[in-house]
């Protein structure tokens, strides 16, 4: 059965907005999965440590036959495919990373994935992304995803043009 997938995407080495752009592309090629829509793309201000660049931000929804860990899988070669090294840094700089937000209304917690995405109601990246490709967005908690915008300010996030 296919399920809607959201996924975050932020990268800021290496040309960020070509990297992100390029991952776009790389989702609509995914096996047994059906490309809808992604957001407009967005310059953030990095989490934890601030001597990094600015992050560009995005979010992809598509419809996918694959389980959540065979999406993940994809996910993490398209990382890899940019040069994404694992190096147990926590908010560092990255060439790319590619979360799963949400799988339909499942939830998973275990040793590869937690889903939904721990941080998403708190991330402005995520949130309003999110409000450009579905704005009636309900949660698998029940919170509608209109509501988090009253918690969460843009922080200076924009618009990339």
């Amino acid at each position: 059965m296919a399920e809607y997938a959201y996924i975050g995407l932020g990268a800021n080495l290496n040309d960020p907005v070509n990297t992100v752009k390029l991952a776009i592309e790389q989702l609509q090629l995914l096996p047994k999965t059906r490309y809808i829509t992604s957001s407009e793309l967005y310059s953030s201000a990095p989490m934890g440590p601030q001597d990094q660049p600015d992050y560009v931000n995005a979010v992809s929804l598509v419809e996918t036959e694959l389980s959540a860990h065979e999406l993940f899988t994809h996910t993490c070669q398209i990382e890899q495919d940019h040069g994404r090294v694992r190096n147990g840094e926590h908010w560092g700089p990255r060439t790319l990373d590619l979360d799963i937000l949400l799988f339909g209304d499942h939830k998973i917690n275990d040793e590869q994935l937690v889903i939904p995405h721990y941080g998403m109601k708190e991330r402005e990246f995520v949130i309003y992304p999110l409000l450009d490709i579905s704005p009636d967005l309900v949660l698998p908690c029940g919170t509608h995803l209109q509501q988090l915008t009253q918690s969460v300010p843009l922080n200076g996030m924009e618009t990339i043009k």
